[in-house]
């Protein structure tokens, strides 16, 4: 791995990690597009580096701090963690068997409709108060 490579990755799981931290998301969100466009990784390729990732950080420093502050929910949380483990495995599956422009494509929408419904009930909180 060269300096530059090292340096790139470095920016996005630094970047990745704050937002995981400060929002509650998946840093997935935002790993994928920078290792598709930055660093030219094909999007399936990204999607697994992008899961194998995110398991160790986001599973103890975040969870850690959060628990420390009393807000973790570890019920919700149990049932979540066992739902989405079946659920990834499906849409794994699910995606692995898709050719990449459509798995893109897929994301994109994905990410548009999450961004568009924040918004629009971010602005409805800002008129209502």
């Amino acid at each position: 791995m060269d300096v530059s490579s090292f340096l790139q990755l470095f920016a996005i799981g630094s970047i990745a990690g704050v937002v995981s931290g400060l929002f509650g998301i998946g840093g997935g969100i935002l790993i994928v597009p920078a290792l598709v466009f930055w660093l030219g990784y094909s999007q399936h390729r990204a999607t697994g580096t992008s899961l194998a990732i995110l398991l160790p950080p986001i599973g103890l420093a975040a969870v850690l701090e959060y628990n420390r502050a009393g807000n973790v929910d570890w019920k919700a949380a149990v049932v979540i963690a066992a739902t989405m483990f079946a659920g990834s495995y499906v849409g794994a599956k699910i995606a692995n068997r898709l050719p990449a422009a459509q798995l893109r494509l897929g994301f994109g929408i994905f990410v548009t409709a999450v961004g568009l419904y924040v918004v629009v009930t971010a602005l409805r909180a800002m008129r209502a108060g």
